[in-house]
């Protein structure tokens, strides 16, 4: 009776796993998650991987940090170089937008993986794709 009923729970796991994978908010995970999205964007990033066009550019960003707050304020530091402004969520939380502090620059972000530790996501400048892969500092 028990290897019965195992055997029935596995079978349902393997009718019902499918399904579960193709609810998955970003092409790269989590499945599931405990906190909420804004709650797992709301850290300080460092760049782990940054391509243009399919091209590895990491080490060219050395340093490069970007910081989300929950209350919806951004910033990034690159040395000399650094800005802020304000981000949302966009299109069902699949992407963010990004307004700098001077109304005019912005820009949208399309994420592809938002776990605790991990934020991927990827912009698009003329032609260009540009992505990034950041994880906690």
């Amino acid at each position: 009776m028990k290897n019965r009923k195992a055997r029935g729970f596995v079978m349902m796991l393997m009718l019902v796993l499918p399904f579960l994978e193709s609810c998955k908010k970003y092409e790269d995970g989590p499945l599931i998650s405990l906190q909420s999205r804004k709650e797992r964007v709301a850290n300080t990033w460092k760049v782990d991987n940054y391509k243009i066009n399919g091209t590895d550019y990491t080490s060219l960003v050395t340093g490069y940090e970007e910081t989300f707050t929950k209350e919806g304020s951004y910033s990034y530091d690159w040395g000399l170089l650094d800005g802020s402004g304000t981000w949302s969520f966009q299109n069902k939380d699949e992407e963010i937008q990004l307004t700098g502090s001077d109304g005019h620059s912005s820009r949208l972000l399309v994420i592809t993986k938002l776990e605790k530790d991990q934020f991927w996501y990827y912009y698009m400048e003329n032609n260009d794709k540009y992505e990034m892969h950041l994880v906690t500092k």
